[in-house]
């Protein structure tokens, strides 16, 4: 069997170190990576189109191609995504609270690095850059196990952050990756008690459930992106058709991509022709039949793809060009839908009625919930924390997209002048 246990030590050291470090000794460190996958850039680029060669010949959908695939424009956001964490506070050493116990102890709580953190991930190659400038920056280790389809992207990127590391007076041994293809390697890292001091699997549902059923380990637990996108009767209709078209076709393998609309029953001869016109020849529609009703006329339109909806269209996150359509009577209606069938990821609502608008917030239960905007804002860059780990879907320490905050935890700092415990 493969062994990591090398890799394991080397990190626990390497973030020991790490987390001794200041906030400049850190950020110029990140600057010297930052600057090194500048300079790879070719090479950077060249692994990622063996990568995506590889992945149309074992017939990836287009949506994931477009989720591994890499260009000049997305490494200058990868490098911009390292810059925006630069320029963020220093999580670490932060005094949350404090306080004076009535024997005198002085009681404070304090941010300190989580420790070594794995993150396993599918397909997407700026995950590479974005967890490994969010743990440099909170002090923490971090082991990179992304998928096969992008290992020579991965192998280019982490080279280039190892390297400028080092040139810039950094800890390179506290990034590292687990690339020797082996399967052996997620179930060493799941079991790794003592050395990962947490793991985030950041991909689609069998991934996910595999961690968090598995690891010995803690897991921060992202989930897959089941999202609606609920239509009131008093919506702009125009502006609603644009949003859920944004939604579903800006990025549809993204996990903040919208998979489900629901439409007001009121609503459906004013917002369905409309959506159809968006839609068109761009992604397929699969309705109930009340929505399939009102887009009847529309069955003319060149490219409309419209089939019929099933059960099981509202449990799938579908990561492609398909939209499922359902009608509902009410906001109650819409709610019970979402909370049933959706991940807790991101929810929205299209409406001028404030007051239902609240409604609808207050009661999906969901980590990120839209009043007339797009899901596709669910995104830690978007929330200006520069890059995300991935988007926490559980309820305790971390929800929603994760950026520096999520890798640190507490410790009391306690001051006395020689009390004792009676």
């Amino acid at each position: 069997m493969y062994d990591l246990t090398p890799v394991f030590v080397s990190l626990k050291k390497a973030q020991a170190l790490l987390a001794l470090e200041n906030r400049s000794r850190k950020d110029k460190a990140l600057e010297a990576a930052a600057a090194a996958i500048n300079a790879d850039r070719k090479l950077i680029l060249g692994a990622n189109a063996a990568d995506v060669t590889k992945a149309k010949s074992g017939g990836m959908t287009e949506a994931l191609i477009d989720r591994l695939l890499l260009s000049d424009q997305r490494i200058d956001d990868i490098i911009s995504g390292i810059e925006t964490v630069i320029r963020l506070e220093d999580p670490i050493g932060k005094v949350l609270s404090g306080w004076t116990l009535p024997n005198g102890l002085l009681v404070e709580k304090l941010t300190v690095p989580l420790g070594v953190a794995a993150i396993i991930y599918e397909s997407r190659p700026n995950v590479t850059a974005d967890a490994f400038s969010l743990a440099y920056k909170s002090g923490c280790g971090i082991l990179l196990r992304g998928s096969s389809a992008a290992l020579e992207s991965n192998r280019a990127l982490v080279k280039a952050i190892r390297r400028g590391l080092a040139e810039g007076g950094g800890i390179p041994d506290a990034v590292n990756l687990a690339d020797s293809g082996s399967r052996d390697e997620v179930d060493l890292i799941l079991n790794a008690r003592g050395f990962i001091d947490v793991v985030i699997p950041r991909g689609g549902r069998e991934l996910i459930r595999r961690v968090v059923d598995n690891a010995k380990v803690p897991v921060i637990e992202t989930g897959e992106g089941n999202c609606h996108i609920y239509v009131e009767q008093s919506a702009d209709m125009k502006n609603a058709a644009k949003i859920i078209a944004n939604a579903k076709l800006q990025k549809p393998g993204a996990c903040n991509a919208v998979e489900t609309v629901l439409v007001h029953r009121e609503a459906l001869s004013s917002l369905m022709p409309l959506l159809a016109e968006e839609l068109a020849g761009k992604a397929e529609l699969r309705c109930d039949g009340p929505s399939k009703a009102a887009i009847a006329g529309k069955n003319g339109t060149p490219g409309l793809n419209i089939k019929d909806a099933v059960e099981e269209d509202w449990a799938t996150e579908f990561l492609d060009y398909i939209l499922a359509v359902k009608t509902v009577d009410s906001v109650d209606e819409a709610i019970d839908h979402i909370n049933r069938y959706g991940t807790k990821h991101s929810e929205a609502i299209l409406t001028a009625d404030l007051r239902t608008a609240d409604e609808f917030c207050r009661r999906v239960d969901a980590a990120c919930v839209y009043t007339n905007a797009s899901t596709r804002f669910t995104d830690g860059g978007e929330f200006g924390f520069g890059a995300e780990l991935g988007i926490s879907t559980q309820k305790f320490h971390a929800r929603g997209p994760m950026g520096l905050v999520a890798l640190t935890t507490i410790k009391y700092r306690i001051s006395g002048r020689g009390q004792i415990r009676e």
